[in-house]
């Protein structure tokens, strides 16, 4: 056996032992807050992502350009008779209108 652990050293007074909870404590209520901002911000971020109206529609454009795109690839037949049938309904509705305002 050494020295070191055969004596049996200073015991730690209640005052410091209480001392050492109490900086404890302080330390986790540090890294809880550290947590609850961490969480805050990104509730905050993902809130603003909802939100965003412009980045909304942004995002569902570009997700129906892909759904065209794969759908045009995979099915051109298809793609070319329902962009005819688009046009034809846009044409019939403008010549309606306008046929509407003449009258």
């Amino acid at each position: 056996m050494t020295a070191a652990t055969d004596a049996p050293g200073p015991r730690p007074s209640k005052r410091d032992a209480a001392a050492r909870e109490r900086n404890l404590t302080r330390v986790q209520a540090k890294v809880a807050s550290q947590q609850a901002r961490a969480e805050f911000a990104e509730t905050l971020n993902a809130l603003e992502d909802k939100l965003n109206v412009p980045k909304q529609v942004g995002i569902r454009t570009e997700r129906a350009k892909r759904k065209l795109r794969r759908f045009a690839d995979e099915q051109p037949v298809a793609a070319v008779v329902a962009a005819v049938g688009v046009v034809a309904v846009v044409g019939i509705g403008v010549w309606l209108i306008v046929r509407s305002k003449f009258d």
